[in-house]
C-alpha cells in the first residue's frame, strides 16, 4: 500500500492529485482544487475528510468519519499534494513505518496526513464536494449510530459511547474502522506524539450559493446535488 507515495520519475508536476479507482469527480471540483492547492502547496488539500480526537474513557485517540465542524485528515483518496511528500514518505520514515501500514488495511492516507502535519504544523484543508465520496457514506452509515469513538457534532474531545449498537458488530465496516482507529493510535505511538491537528476551515468558490445569477460565478455546478 505504502508504494502509492513511491517518488516515481514519471512524476514531472509538483502538484499530484491522488484518486482511488472507485472516485468520481467533476471537471470543476478538481479545477477548484487545484486553484486552492497552488495558494498552499504545502498543504493537502482535498474533499473527503475525517477527525481525530482524544477519548479519555478509553486513554487512546479515537477516530471519525462523522460528518462534524472539525477535520484532522484528508483522504488521499481524492486530493492534491506536492510530489516532495512522496520523496519523504519513501526515504524519510523508518522501514519499520512502512510495514506497520503495509500490515494494515487502509492506513496509508492517515500515515501521509500525519506526515504532512508533522513537518508543516498545519492541518489540511477541504474544499468544496458536489458528490459525497463513497468510502465516506459507507463509513458515515457504519458511525451514525453510535460506533466506538465517535464524537458529537462540535466537540473537540468527546467520551466514547460505552457500547456500540449490535448492528454494527462484527461488520466489515465495523472491522475497518477499527482497524483505523488502531493505525492512528500506534502512528501516535511511533512519533512519540499526536502530529495531526484539528481545523474547522472549509474553502468555498466566490459567491457559492449566493443568491446570484449563475452567470456571474466560476462553478455553479458545484452548487448542484
Amino acid at each position: 500500500l505504502s508504494d502509492r507515495f513511491f517518488p516515481f520519475e514519471a512524476i514531472q508536476t509538483d502538484a499530484v492529485l491522488s484518486l482511488d479507482e472507485d472516485t468520481s469527480l467533476s471537471t470543476s471540483e478538481v479545477d477548484f482544487a487545484f486553484l486552492v492547492w497552488r495558494s498552499f502547496p504545502e498543504r493537502i488539500v482535498g474533499f473527503p475528510t475525517q477527525s481525530h480526537f482524544w477519548d479519555p474513557e478509553q486513554g487512546r485517540w479515537g477516530y471519525t468519519s462523522r460528518w462534524t465542524n472539525e477535520l484532522s485528515i484528508v483522504l488521499t483518496a481524492a486530493a492534491f499534494y506536492h510530489r516532495y511528500y512522496h520523496s519523504l514518505f519513501t526515504e524519510y520514515l523508518p522501514a519499520g513505518l512502512r510495514e506497520l501500514v503495509d500490515g494494515l488495511a487502509a492506513c496509508e492516507d492517515i500515515l501521509m496526513n500525519v506526515l504532512v502535519a508533522a513537518v508543516t504544523k498545519l492541518p489540511p484543508i477541504k474544499v468544496t464536494q458536489r458528490k459525497q465520496h463513497k468510502e465516506v457514506v459507507a463509513q458515515q452509515a457504519e458511525c451514525r449510530d453510535g460506533a466506538a469513538g465517535t464524537p458529537l457534532p462540535g466537540q473537540r474531545s468527546p467520551s466514547a459511547p460505552h457500547a456500540a449498537p449490535a448492528k454494527v458488530e462484527g461488520t466489515a465496516g465495523s472491522r475497518l474502522f477499527s482497524q483505523r482507529q488502531d493505525c492512528l493510535n500506534q502512528l501516535a505511538n511511533w512519533f512519540g506524539y499526536m502530529p495531526l491537528l484539528s481545523s474547522q476551515l472549509r474553502l468555498d468558490p466566490v459567491l457559492f450559493k449566493d443568491q446570484v445569477s449563475v452567470l456571474r460565478k466560476k462553478y455553479p455546478s458545484l452548487e448542484k446535488p
